[in-house]
């Protein structure tokens, strides 16, 4: 009997991927994971948030049905060598295969989140922009993206590659002519600058100089830079120091100046480096604020609105529309609208002595004053006892949503 060509069975693949099915994978997958660009869930039966996720990931497959790319799911009950494979470490996990890369998905679990991060993914880490329609395209593609205008010689583009490289799951990066770029941009453009597009408008990164003059290899002492900070993070760069500056920016611009905080983005906001304020909300179960949480949310945004310049460098603006994540940062239970400002390089935390319900634009000005005069109270921290704390006050939260959500108990 004559063996079925690998060739065939890739070519099989792609057809039942391109209908719009998962594709059930097993240990035969392995020799093909090199072979173009997969997304990939590894899950087990018995696991809960397997289960939540999987109709998410039937419509994350729909959305990317016509792109090159075959969504799969492996059972690693079945197929444990294939979870040894890919050193998978916990269900669910999601990897984005490209070659002989491997990404690993750490953001929220929706369709949204899941697809964004694909398509990131699916082309190459800078991307050309040539014409002014390839520029609106990029505008329509992503509310943040960074560009780099001028020659594709010298440090600065060298730096912006590698750096591209290693935040590719996480943000879009372009090169495109000065010409172009000045058509987009408020202010007047050189050769050789990267430049950031969101809410409207666009920042430089100032270099000073750093990338003009060749590199003194006695200078340099070059090591791993890892993109993020997270123990799990797979894709590194090789930087020099002056080029963690760049780095440095990039963290600190990849937001909006007022954004919707979750847990699978928290983290990643740790790395802007800046002190995170956010409007503590609930919404209802079809992601909706009431009123009072709305004119809440709209006075935190105005503060930010009047104090731009001020502000931009040193908060990171934001809401929250589950209690739960604030209350596990700040342990306790807060009451309801209320303001969490968090120090993400010591974990303390800020909480306003005023009713924040009641707080005027001037009296959140106040506070948030007194925070960068150093005048303000502080708590939590990452001190011993606060981290044992924090582990008494997660595990006393998780017993009594257990017991909430279990209808035997109540």
């Amino acid at each position: 009997m004559q063996s079925i060509p690998l060739v065939y069975i890739f070519i099989c693949l792609s057809i039942h991927a391109a209908y719009g099915k998962v594709l059930e994978l097993s240990d035969r997958f392995i020799p093909l994971k090199h072979e173009g660009m997969w997304l990939i869930k590894f899950y087990a039966p018995w696991c809960g948030h397997c289960k939540k996720l999987e109709p998410i990931w039937k419509l994350s497959e729909q959305s990317l049905a016509h792109d090159p790319v075959r969504v799969g799911r492996v059972d690693c009950t079945r197929f444990p060598i294939v979870a040894t494979e890919f050193n998978i470490q916990g269900f669910p996990t999601i990897l984005f295969l490209k070659g002989e890369n491997q990404y690993t998905y750490e953001g929220d679990r929706t369709r949204e989140d899941i697809v964004a991060f694909s398509k990131k993914l699916l082309g190459p880490s800078v991307t050309q922009i040539k014409t002014e329609g390839d520029f609106r395209k990029a505008m329509e593609r992503s509310e943040i993206f960074f560009v780099y205008s001028g020659s594709s010689e010298g440090l600065l583009y060298k730096h912006f590659k590698s750096l591209a490289a290693a935040h590719q799951q996480y943000d879009f990066f372009y090169h495109a002519p000065p010409e172009i770029v000045q058509k987009f941009s408020d202010v007047s453009h050189k050769k050789n600058v990267i430049r950031v597009f969101k809410d409207g408008t666009s920042h430089k990164f100032e270099d000073n100089g750093a990338f003009e003059d060749p590199p003194k290899a006695e200078s340099l002492t070059m090591e791993k830079y890892k993109a993020e900070e997270d123990e799990k993070e797979s894709v590194f760069v090789t930087l020099d120091p002056r080029n963690v500056s760049l780095v440095s920016w990039v963290n600190s611009e990849r937001f909006p100046l007022f954004m919707k905080v979750t847990r699978g983005k928290l983290n990643h906001l740790m790395l802007s480096k800046k002190l995170l304020v956010m409007a503590v909300l609930e919404e209802n179960r079809i992601g909706e604020l009431s009123e009072e949480m709305l004119e809440f949310k709209e006075m935190i945004k105005l503060v930010l609105e009047r104090n731009l310049h001020r502000y931009r460098s040193i908060f990171q603006f934001g809401w929250i529309g589950s209690p739960e994540l604030a209350n596990s940062v700040a342990m306790e239970t807060l009451s309801l609208p209320n303001l969490l400002v968090l120090n993400v390089s010591s974990y303390q935390h800020h909480l306003p002595d005023d009713d924040p319900s009641f707080m005027t634009p001037e009296a959140v000005q106040l506070f948030l004053e007194d925070i960068v005069q150093g005048s303000a109270p502080v708590y939590g921290g990452s001190s011993y006892n606060v981290r044992l704390y924090r582990a008494y006050y997660e595990l006393r939260s998780n017993l009594f949503e257990m017991w909430k959500g279990n209808p035997a108990l109540t």
